[in-house]
């Protein structure tokens, strides 16, 4: 039985080493500043707030888990905010809502001082030295291109330099990972001939692919077909928690290969695959994928504000050091951890720019997805309109009108006509 001094001996050396490895974790996270790969305050200032940016305080804000306060707790220096439109809103409104949710995280980072919009490595890295906290926008869902390449350069010109090819409903030319929605179901055609059209584009654009969301067979697809590195912005590893959302071994190898990055979600049922989880389950995910394919592959996509569960202790952005301090415990090196907060994203970021200079000489894509597989009634088509067509598509009582002042120019020609014999 330990006597009373080796007790206290032994509880203050866990204290010392406990607090050593807080500190350490905090140094860490100052020294490399993370670059977080996705959060959705964007969709809560919406629902919270309709997007009326004047009615709140972005510094300190209640019943979210983003405000800038914490940013700045949690040592996060480049947030990739995303852009989200409800899959309801595909073939009606969605470019719409993706442009007036792209309009206030520009207005965010714009009109906030703590902040700066960013949209190139360059422009991030400088934001660091500036002690800015740097935005990149990520359209989260296909869906909001409404299958038009113009309207994805046009995305690219406002900002937007990350976009996943799926939320959790297949677009007409990309299949997603959740079955909730019952729209464009094709089999073994998970990536079709304008889906390799849309990454071919954002290949030349400079703009990420990124996979989180999309079924393993689009995913599959995209890392052969790709020119650039891909990311999966918010998933973990299949194997730890076999959700759907995660990513399984063989296709962390594929990503491997294409030098691409799995930035690691936060998401309760995508950690544990249960409502509640810890930051041991968490940690479970970074070392399983590090032992698959290594540490320089492995980022942080913390998903906040995208859900309502996320591990004790990692509740909200603030909370980032917690993660580290739990790996550091886990024998991971300074070199690996810096890897993780921010250099392999840089590097991913670098090579997609890499590839976007090697193709400047292409011009833009004209390929435009057939109508018979965009079945969208709400599409117009651009052509001279029929005479008979716009007659019988008038209703009564406007046909009526017509018909009587046709009777009313008749009756003053005849009347001209007497005056005139």
């Amino acid at each position: 039985m330990l006597s009373l001094r080796a007790l206290l001996a032994f509880s203050l050396c866990r204290f010392i080493s406990g607090y050593s490895e807080k500190e350490r974790a905090h140094n860490l996270t100052y020294k490399y500043p993370l670059i977080d790969g996705h959060n959705d305050i964007a969709l809560q200032l919406r629902i919270l707030h309709n997007n009326k940016l004047s009615k709140i305080n972005l510094t300190h804000l209640n019943k979210v888990a983003t405000d800038i306060s914490r940013l700045r707790a949690g040592h996060v220096q480049t947030q990739m905010f995303a852009v989200y439109t409800l899959c309801g809103a595909q073939q009606m409104d969605a470019v719409r809502l993706t442009l007036e949710q792209i309009d206030v995280v520009r207005r965010m980072c714009t009109e906030f001082p703590d902040f700066e919009l960013v949209t190139s490595t360059q422009e991030l890295r400088a934001s660091a030295t500036n002690k800015k906290i740097a935005c990149l926008i990520s359209i989260e869902g296909g869906h909001s291109i409404d299958s038009s390449l113009p309207a994805l350069r046009m995305f690219y010109l406002l900002g937007v330099r990350s976009m996943s090819l799926t939320h959790s409903c297949n677009t007409p030319w990309a299949e997603s990972s959740s079955t909730f929605y019952d729209v464009f179901i094709r089999h073994n055609n998970s990536l079709t001939t304008f889906g390799k059209a849309v990454v071919d584009e954002m290949n030349r654009l400079g703009m990420i692919v990124d996979i989180s969301h999309t079924s393993w067979g689009t995913a599959s697809a995209v890392l052969k077909h790709s020119k650039a590195p891909v990311i999966f912005s918010h998933s973990s590893s299949y194997t730890i928690c076999n959700h759907s959302r995660n990513v399984p071994d063989w296709l962390l190898h594929e990503l491997k290969k294409n030098r691409g990055l799995i930035m690691v979600n936060f998401y309760s049922p995508f950690v544990s695959c249960k409502s509640e989880a810890n930051v041991f389950h968490l940690a479970d995910h970074f070392d399983h994928i590090k032992r698959v394919i290594g540490a320089e592959s492995i980022g942080i996509g913390g998903d906040f504000d995208g859900g309502n569960s996320f591990p004790e202790g990692l509740e909200d952005v603030s909370k980032y050091p917690v993660i580290i301090q739990e790996l550091l415990k886990r024998n991971w090196t300074e070199d690996e951890l810096a890897d993780v907060l921010r250099r392999n994203f840089l590097r991913v970021f670098e090579e997609v720019e890499g590839v976007r200079d090697q193709l400047r000489w292409k011009k833009p894509s004209e390929e435009e997805i057939p109508l018979q597989e965009v079945e969208n009634p709400c599409r117009s088509v651009l052509q001279r309109p029929s005479l008979r067509k716009l007659s019988s598509n008038q209703s009564p009582s406007l046909r009526a009108e017509g018909s009587l002042n046709l009777l009313y120019l008749g009756l003053v020609l005849l009347f001209s006509l007497s005056l005139r014999g």
